[in-house]
C-alpha cells in the first residue's frame, strides 16, 4: 500500500481534506497514510526553529523520511495545510527547550485504560420549541421533526438542524432554544439562512421565525461560530448578557462561557460592532474584542486557532493551561480537580483531533513532564 502514497497523491488528499471534499475512499487512504508513520516521535531543538514555517517544514520532512520519500521536498502549499490535519498531534512546551511531535502513539498512560477511557464528544443537542416540547437531536431520525410559526424544522443527514419557511400563515411569535451539554456540539441553519455552530455547553435562543421583525435578535451563551446571512434592512443582533454584537452579514466567533474570566468575540469576515453599557467598538477581520471586568479592548488574533473547535480540533497556543483544561472538560464532560501542586503557568501549544479519546489528550500533556493526571469516573485529578 505504501507505493500508492506518493507525495503528489498525499498532497492532493491534504488539499481536499482542508476543503472538506474527500470522498470515502480518499478519507480511508488519508488516515491509512498516518497509520504508516508507525507512531514514532520526532524531537526538535528550539535552536533550529526560527519560524513557524521552518517548524512545519521540519515536521513534514520527518514524516516524509519515515515513508521513504527521501528525494521529495515538501511543497509550500502543503505547509499551509499542516495545522489543519487533525489526525496527528503536537505539543510545544512553551518555556521548555524541545518540541515533541506525536502521531497517535500508544503508550502506557498511568491509570487511564481501555476500560475507563472516555470517548470524545458527539453531534447532539436539545431543541426546545415555543410550546415547551423538547427534542433530543441525537435521537431523532433524519427528516422533518417539527412545524411551527410557518417554519418547517428538519434534521439533515449530516445532523444539521435546518429551519425553512413553509409559506403557511405564521402563528404568534414564539422562541426556540437550542442547547448543547458538555460533550455535545451541533449546527443550526436559522430561519433567515444564517448558520450557527455550537460548541459544547452552549445555547442559543431565537425566534421561530424572523418574518415581520425589524431586527434578527438572538440570545447566546457559551461558544459559537456564526455565518450571518446578509440583510441590510434587518440587522442581526447577538445578546450575550455582558455585551451586544451587531452585524449585517459576516463570520465571527463568540466565546462567552459564564465560567471564563473574559468574553472574546473574534471577527473573520466583514464588520461587527461590539456594544457594552459603557463603550462600543468596531472590529475588523483578524481582530478580537475582549471583555474583562467590564472593560472592552481590541487585539489582533490568530483566527485559525479560534475556530479550530469548529473543525473538530484542539489547537493549544495562546491560552493558559487552566483555560485549555476547561476546553477539555467541556468536550469530554469532565470535572477537573486540581491538587495542591497542580501547575498554573504551564503554557502549551500544538494541535490534536477532537475525535480522539481522552487518553490521547492526557498522553500529550503528560509527555511534557510538567503535569500528570489521574482519572476516577468523570473526575480528572491534576498534579505536577
Amino acid at each position: 500500500m505504501q507505493d500508492k502514497f506518493t507525495s503528489e497523491y498525499i498532497e492532493r488528499l491534504a488539499h481536499r481534506y482542508r476543503q472538506g471534499t474527500l470522498n470515502a475512499e480518499e478519507r480511508v487512504d488519508f488516515e491509512a497514510w498516518y497509520d504508516l508513520q508507525n507512531q514514532k516521535e520526532l524531537d526538535l531543538s528550539n535552536s533550529e526553529l526560527d519560524s513557524a514555517e521552518q517548524l512545519k517544514k521540519k515536521l513534514l520532512e520527518g514524516i516524509v523520511s519515515r515513508l521513504d520519500f527521501h528525494s521529495v521536498q515538501p511543497r509550500r502549499s502543503l505547509h499551509r495545510l499542516w495545522p489543519r490535519i487533525g489526525i496527528a498531534a503536537a505539543v510545544i512546551i512553551g518555556f521548555g527547550s524541545a518540541l515533541i511531535y506525536f502521531a497517535g502513539r500508544e503508550r502506557h498512560n498511568g491509570e487511564i485504560t481501555a476500560e475507563n477511557d472516555i470517548a470524545p464528544g458527539r453531534a447532539s443537542a436539545t431543541l426546545t420549541l415555543a410550546d415547551g416540547r423538547k427534542i433530543s437531536i441525537g435521537e431523532v431520525q433524519t427528516g422533518k421533526i417539527a412545524d411551527q410559526s410557518g417554519v418547517i424544522i428538519t434534521k439533515m443527514s449530516d445532523g444539521q438542524i435546518f429551519y425553512q419557511y413553509s409559506g403557511a400563515n405564521k402563528s404568534a411569535l414564539g422562541y426556540n432554544m437550542l442547547e448543547t451539554s458538555k460533550g455535545e456540539q451541533t449546527t443550526i441553519r436559522l430561519p433567515d439562512g444564517s448558520l450557527v455552530y455550537l460548541n459544547a455547553a452552549s445555547s442559543i435562543k431565537f425566534p421561530a421565525s424572523f418574518a415581520g421583525l425589524k431586527k434578527r435578535t438572538v440570545e447566546f451563551s457559551g461558544e459559537g461560530y456564526f455565518e450571518i446571512a446578509k440583510d441590510k434592512m434587518h440587522p442581526f443582533i447577538v445578546n450575550t448578557g455582558a455585551e451586544q454584537i451587531e452585524v449585517l452579514g459576516t463570520h465571527f466567533n463568540i466565546n462567552s462561557y459564564p465560567e471564563e474570566p473574559v468574553a472574546k468575540t473574534t471577527l473573520l469576515e466583514g464588520s461587527i460592532k461590539l456594544i457594552t453599557d459603557h463603550k462600543s467598538i468596531l472590529l475588523s477581520p483578524g481582530e478580537q474584542g475582549v471583555l474583562k471586568n467590564g472593560e472592552l479592548t481590541i487585539r489582533p488574533i490568530d483566527t485559525e486557532e479560534i475556530v479550530a473547535w469548529k473543525n473538530n480540533e484542539f489547537l493549544f497556543k495562546d491560552d493558559d493551561f487552566r483555560t485549555n483544561m476547561r476546553k477539555i472538560a467541556r468536550w469530554y464532560d469532565l470535572e477537573i480537580i486540581y491538587e495542591e501542586d497542580a501547575p498554573h503557568e504551564l503554557r502549551l501549544g500544538g494541535f490534536l483531533s477532537r475525535t480522539r479519546k481522552l487518553s490521547a489528550v492526557i498522553r500529550l500533556l503528560e509527555n511534557t513532564g510538567n503535569v500528570h493526571f489521574r482519572l476516577s469516573g468523570k473526575k480528572l485529578y491534576v498534579r505536577k
